[in-house]
């Protein structure tokens, strides 16, 4: 029964959440991010560069042959361009967010905070300093 209590513990903490929420929003972002890819930046880049489809770009090392049963052996390296550009594109987002944090934690670091009022025995003992002040002079 201690373990479980250890693994209640362990889930209850902040940080797991944290990390699992972390993880999910993560997997679904990588998804936006691939189909903005695929979907949306490849077709247009493509056609620029004369109705090139980068996914499917690969260097074939061995032809496929049904007859023999082998299949194509070959290098896709259109996928690992999709993938290079996914990198950044997310690479891009999260130095975006980083930023915009490190921005608003140090303007909060930068707000002057308040002091509280001098307590009555306090602003006379204020009082009393600077009258031994101007006495001294």
């Amino acid at each position: 029964m201690a373990i479980i209590k250890e693994f209640k513990e362990f889930i209850a903490k902040g940080n797991v959440v944290d990390l699992a929420v972390g993880v999910i929003i993560g997997a679904a972002f990588g998804k936006i991010i691939t189909s903005l890819v695929d979907d949306i930046l490849m077709p247009p880049l493509g056609f620029i560069m004369g109705g090139v489809d980068f996914s499917s770009k690969k260097l074939v090392l061995i032809s496929a042959n049904a007859i023999l049963k082998v299949e194509e052996v070959s290098i896709r390296y259109g996928n690992f361009i999709n993938a290079v550009i996914q990198f950044l594109i997310v690479s891009f987002c999260i130095f975006a967010v980083i930023k915009t944090m490190n921005a608003l934690k140090r303007k909060e670091e930068e707000t002057p905070v308040a002091l509280p009022a001098p307590s009555p025995e306090e602003a006379l003992l204020m009082e009393i300093r600077d009258l031994l002040k101007q006495q001294k002079k």
